[in-house]
């Protein structure tokens, strides 16, 4: 069978689940995958056929398709700010979203100053925060936490593959009395989405991805934020920042939240969807000019 062939067969049978952009993005992430071909080769080469043996692959993958199985799972691995992380049914997929986080720490830190900061990530599932971090800031000191120990062994097998120095801990944040460093930069991707959202959940993502890491209860759905808050009050240097990812449905309520715990500047800035996505807190004013659409507390 034909390459050509196999991508009909693709459309043919995800296109009630799937829009034709997806299943073309499926489509040429299993041909780079497995054949280490890109779109232009195939253009180039539209007769390429595949093997017996290959065919059984590709039909594996599509079979999983069906059941609307994340494609990142399927392949083990996802991209994230230019690099390649393993995944897995104990970790969250990372999402452009949280690049964006990723870069406006990034920003910050540039303005600061601070090349060689001390940074912990809060519920770090693949290690896609801090890994990235350490990445773009070599001289820094990177942590990252998680309850979850499946979890932390993908993040420390993302740090090698990436050849980073991530320092990884075993925690419940929740139960923490403390985290026994003083740090630049502390930052959060936790558990937020409510479980009155669920209706609102694609089925590959309420079916595959780890409600450990996604869902909180609707009574307190900022428990999260208000724990690691405290303790950012305890170990942030005095210049530190406090960066988090929210719900996009909670956003006044978290900036009212640090607001009331005393961080003297909050920043509530907009992804590129134009939800209301990420959060900044310091304990100091904060001189950074601000983004069109952010909306700062003082």
């Amino acid at each position: 069978m034909t390459f050509k062939a196999i991508k009909s067969s693709f459309h043919t049978h995800l296109s009630s689940f799937f829009d034709e952009q997806e299943i073309d993005q499926f489509f040429y992430l299993v041909l780079e995958k497995f054949h280490q071909l890109k779109r232009i080769d195939l253009a180039l080469q539209p007769d390429l056929k595949v093997s017996a043996v290959e065919l059984e692959r590709w039909n594996l993958v599509l079979d999983q398709l069906k059941t609307q199985k994340p494609i990142q799972y399927i392949l083990g691995e996802a991209f994230f700010c230019d690099l390649v992380f393993k995944v897995n049914e104990h970790t969250l997929i990372p999402r452009p979203e949280t690049e964006e986080l990723v870069y406006w720490i990034l920003d910050e830190i540039k303005k600061q100053n601070i090349f060689n900061s001390t940074i912990v990530d809060i519920g770090t599932g693949t290690g896609c925060i801090p890994i990235s971090l350490k990445k773009n800031l070599p001289e820094s000191t990177v942590f990252g936490i998680d309850i979850s120990e499946e979890a932390l062994k993908v993040a420390n097998e993302n740090a090698i593959s990436n050849d980073l120095e991530v320092h990884f801990i075993q925690k419940n944040i929740l139960d923490a009395s403390d985290l026994q460093n003083q740090f630049d930069v502390i930052v959060s991707n936790p558990p937020y989405v409510r479980e009155l959202e669920k209706a609102e959940i694609n089925t590959n993502v309420l079916a595959f991805e780890p409600h450990l890491a996604l869902f909180v209860s609707d009574e307190d759905p900022l428990v999260f934020y208000r724990k690691i808050a405290e303790l950012a009050l305890k170990h942030l240097k005095p210049t530190g920042l406090l960066f988090f990812e929210i719900n996009q449905y909670l956003g006044k309520e978290t900036v009212s939240l640090l607001a009331d715990l005393g961080f003297t500047t909050v920043v509530l800035r907009k992804d590129i969807y134009g939800n209301e996505r990420m959060v900044k807190a310091s304990l100091t004013p904060d001189p950074s000019p601000k983004e069109k659409g952010d909306v700062t507390l003082k």
